[in-house]
């Protein structure tokens, strides 16, 4: 477990290793004293004039038929499209750039999916009062639900509000933005507020006390292209284009590969009564950053390569997601909700412990089994997306995958085997059984192993 939560210090330099490390050490201080000035959450550093349109909904640039006759409304009511389409226009934003950054692979994510409007309505990066706004209440200063602050992170003491930047993914341009304002967040109260935390075993603090820099900055982004990934992403407008207007779509969204419990549990979610006739699944796994023990995201992608097409059908879809995964639990959920709305889904299936986190000391669950789905029950009418609790199914003997109940109350004989046991089972060469996982999945990553 200490191993797991010391990765993201192995590829540093000493000088930065040592400069995160003692932020680390003052988000674990932070922790002890930050909430006894909880009215003061985070601290301005320098401002420009305020620009309160910054985050008003941009009107959709490219839309057809079948965009505009898709049943989900996206959210805020317009889906945001910041990418220029002209080159001429992409040389006169670059022109007007007097720096250039280098993303992060957390940073891209988030870039793109401001660019392409999975955020809507954002159309940047959140300035103090926004993001403040979020951590504190799970929504815009509108009033609009927002699961997870979307934030620009820098430990650059020179950048300053009124800048334009050039934005970078090694030599390809991705972006410019134009900074707002910089201030110095309570990194711990953000934390507690938004994982339940502030320690630092959780995965979401560690990411803020450690990778995150010492400033946030709000600005609004212009897209230029988006990122050239070994996995494609749709934008929600190509997605929407895709999906039948006039039925259901239920998310199924996951961070590991497919096993057959979660086939099971995302094709018989079309048999819900929440579910309309003839409704659909989009499978929309997340490829991008996550916590450090996870599967990479380029190996997660080649297993729902080849399970998509052993299990082909036309009520399942799917694609891929560049997200940043928190480990966030409730608020996470809501967050990928939102961010499936943009995408067209009507419904989405929340699973037992969703975006749910250990502490890499003891080993507890950070959240309860239930703790994502009733909030987002309780956040869905709002928000639009209706939730569709996923069955708890084990498999049997006697009649392979039934619900938990329906085995207990027929006195079936239960298989069982953990995540741990399996990956012990893939690095030894053992035989996988094959109620467990798709033969398919277990080649590719055997072979990435």
């Amino acid at each position: 477990a200490c191993v797991r939560a010391c990765e993201p210090f192995l590829s540093l330099t000493s000088s930065e290793l040592t400069m995160k490390l003692s932020l680390a050490i003052l988000s674990i201080a932070a922790t002890a004293s930050a909430f006894t000035s909880i009215n003061t959450p985070a601290r301005t550093v320098s401002r420009s004039v305020a620009t309160s349109d910054v985050f008003a909904p941009v009107s959709v640039r490219a839309s057809g038929s079948q965009l505009e006759a898709a049943k989900q409304t996206p959210h805020g009511g317009a889906l945001v499209d910041l990418i220029l389409k002209s080159d001429e226009e992409k040389a006169a934003a670059i022109a007007a750039t007097t720096k250039a950054l280098q993303l992060s692979p957390r940073q891209l994510c988030d870039v793109e999916l401001l660019m392409n409007g999975a955020f809507s309505p954002l159309d940047g990066f959140m300035d103090e009062a926004t993001y403040q706004h979020v951590v504190d209440n799970v929504e815009l200063p509108s009033g609009l639900i927002f699961g997870l602050p979307v934030v620009f992170d820098t430990d650059d003491e020179d950048l300053q509000p009124g800048d334009k930047v050039l934005l970078k993914d090694g030599d390809r341009d991705i972006a410019t933005i134009e900074f707002t304002d910089k201030f110095l967040p309570n990194k711990a109260y953000e934390c507690l507020k938004c994982y339940g935390t502030s320690e630092i075993e959780h995965p979401g603090s560690l990411m803020v006390a450690t990778e995150r820099g010492k400033y946030y900055m709000g600005g609004k982004i212009t897209g230029l292209n988006l990122p050239v990934r070994d996995f494609p992403c749709k934008t929600p407008a190509e997605v929407r284009e895709t999906l039948p207007d006039d039925v259901d779509v239920v998310a199924f969204q996951c961070r590991n590969p497919v096993h057959r419990a979660h086939y099971e549990l995302f094709t018989r979610a079309l048999d819900d009564p929440l579910i309309g006739e003839n409704g659909v699944v989009l499978v929309h796994p997340t490829c991008g950053p996550t916590q450090a023990d996870d599967i990479p995201g380029v190996v997660r992608y080649k297993t729902y390569e080849v399970l998509k097409e052993e299990t082909k059908n036309d009520r399942t879809r799917w694609e891929y997601l560049p997200y940043s995964m928190h480990m966030a639990g409730p608020r996470e959920a809501i967050q990928h909700m939102m961010i499936r709305k943009n995408f067209g889904c009507t419904h989405f299936i929340i699973g037992r412990d969703m975006a749910g986190s250990k502490s890499s000391v003891t080993g507890e669950d950070y959240y309860g089994a239930y703790d994502a789905q009733d909030f987002a029950k309780e956040k869905g009418p709002e928000l639009g997306v209706m939730p569709v609790p996923s069955l708890n199914l084990v498999y049997t003997d006697e009649e392979g995958y039934v619900t938990a109940d329906e085995a207990k109350e027929k006195n079936l004989s239960e298989k069982k085997l953990s995540g741990t046991k399996f990956r012990q089972m893939l690095r030894g060469g053992e035989d996988i059984p094959e109620w467990f996982a798709f033969k398919s999945v277990v080649k590719v990553l055997r072979e990435n192993n």
